[in-house]
C-alpha cells in the first residue's frame, strides 16, 4: 500500500498538560530545550526534527471535541523514544540533571539498550541505544 502523497512527516506533537509552568520547566531542565513560543496556554519547545507542544489540559477540549480529554493518571497510553549513540551516558546526565528514571539502562533482546523516564503528567520518554 502507498502512503498518502500529503503524509511526509510529523511536524509537532501536543501533550495535554495539568501544570503548565511544572512541565514546562522539566522539558527545560531536563532536556535542555529553549522555549520557542509561549502564551499562557502552551509552550512549545523544538526538539530538532519536531515541536512538542505542552498545553494546559483546560484548553485541550477545543481542539479535539467531541473525543474526551483522559485523565491524567490512568497509565501510559504512548511513548516517545529519542534514539542516542550511549544510553548510559545520557542516563549519567539525566540524572545529574534530577531526572527519575522509571527503568534502565536495560539491555533488551531484540537488540537495544533502553531507559525510561515519565515527565510530570506521565507521558513517558525511552531512550535507546541500538546495539
Amino acid at each position: 500500500m502507498a502512503t498518502a502523497d500529503w503524509v511526509n512527516k510529523i511536524t509537532e506533537i501536543t501533550l495535554f498538560v495539568e501544570d503548565l509552568h511544572r512541565s514546562k520547566a522539566f522539558y527545560q531542565e531536563t532536556f535542555k530545550l529553549a522555549v520557542m513560543y509561549e502564551d499562557e496556554n502552551c509552550a512549545v519547545f523544538d526538539y530538532g526534527n519536531i515541536c512538542i507542544n505542552l498545553l494546559n489540559q483546560s484548553n485541550a477540549r477545543e481542539l479535539i471535541e467531541p473525543a474526551k480529554v483522559g485523565r491524567g493518571g490512568d497509565g501510559a497510553r504512548f511513548q516517545f523514544t529519542i534514539q542516542v549513540p550511549d544510553v548510559d551516558r545520557v542516563c549519567d546526565e539525566l540524572k545529574a540533571r534530577g531526572a527519575a528514571l522509571l527503568n534502565g539502562p536495560i539491555t533488551r533482546s531484540w537488540g537495544r539498550r533502553t531507559a525510561c523516564l515519565a515527565d510530570p503528567d506521565g507521558h513517558v520518554w525511552e531512550i535507546a541505544q541500538v546495539l
